[in-house]
């Protein structure tokens, strides 16, 4: 029994497939197949069953498989005790909110580049509906989405959270904040993060909940879309303050002071913990000192 073979038998059970363990471990299919096999047969045990292409696991392999993260935990727990600094490489995949990627994203990447020059990074920007799938899927190793993300094999870390706040193009000759009513508001085009969001969803029961006009909500997957609609003239948006900063001080914005704003939004940086990559939790604690410092 070895360390690779364990490592096979965690993946394979986590992705349910040999192929997608392949891809994962950097190796072949033949070569996942030998591992389990040879760890089947020094235990003695079938630990997956294979129909179809469907691979689960038996449950003698259930049984088994929470050994075999304590043990691969415990081998990387003697290497951080002993003093052993791996040369971290490979891949790391990074999913990330748009307002993540506009504000402390650079600056976790800098880091990351300063520290583990041999690690390449690849960055995939989404809505949260579709980070949170990815991450469930392995499609990306670290996610800094709207959360927490509610699923068992999930760690959520806090990452603070993010007000909200109404903007538009000013008029000839208006600076400084506008006051509306949610009311008042309803004759703008209503300028919104995409559908299947909470702000989405907080923004429209508002508008249908308070008055009756008719109103028009355009949502938007990207929030930079969003403020350059904006500022054209096209809407009243509700984006993040922290994202419409520089447009909000260089005045080709101005902020709309109205009495109902939707929830803040509040993000985690979630991944799967893999005793095997201490390098996961290591870029979430460095995630969560950069989004720290640059909210106080």
């Amino acid at each position: 029994m070895n360390l690779k073979q364990l490592d096979a038998f965690l993946w394979v059970a986590r992705l349910g497939s040999f192929s997608k363990t392949a891809e994962k471990l950097f190796t072949t299919q033949p070569a996942i197949s030998s591992r389990i096999a040879n760890l089947e047969d020094e235990l003695q045990v079938d630990l997956f069953t294979r129909d179809g292409g469907e691979v689960r696991l038996t449950a003698t392999g259930r049984d088994l498989l929470g050994l075999a993260e304590e043990t691969l935990a415990s081998v990387q727990a003697m290497k951080d005790r002993a003093g052993v600094q791996a040369d971290v490489s490979g891949l790391l995949r990074l999913g990330a909110a748009e307002t993540i990627v506009q504000t402390w994203l650079p600056d976790l990447l800098a880091e990351l580049q300063a520290t583990y020059p041999a690690l390449e990074v690849e960055i995939s920007v989404d809505v949260t509906s579709n980070l949170r799938n990815d991450l469930v899927e392995h499609a990306v190793d670290v996610a800094f989405l709207m959360g927490p993300v509610s699923e068992y094999t999930v760690t959520n870390t806090p990452l603070g959270h993010y007000p909200l706040v109404w903007v538009m193009r000013p008029e000839p000759g208006v600076k400084g904040p506008v006051k509306m009513t949610l009311q008042d508001m309803r004759a703008f085009p209503i300028l919104s993060f995409p559908r299947n969001t909470r702000p989405f969803f907080e923004i429209n029961e508002a508008l249908r909940s308070r008055g009756t006009k008719p109103f028009r909500l355009f949502p938007s997957s990207s929030l930079s879309a969003i403020q350059r609609m904006a500022e054209r003239g096209l809407g009243i948006a509700s984006i993040p303050r922290v994202f419409a900063a520089n447009a909000l001080a260089d005045g080709r914005l101005i902020e709309v002071e109205c009495d109902w704003h939707p929830t803040p939004l509040h993000y985690t940086a979630s991944y799967i913990a893999d005793p095997s990559r201490p390098i996961l939790a290591r870029v979430v604690e460095m995630a969560r000192g950069i989004a720290r410092e640059q909210a106080a």
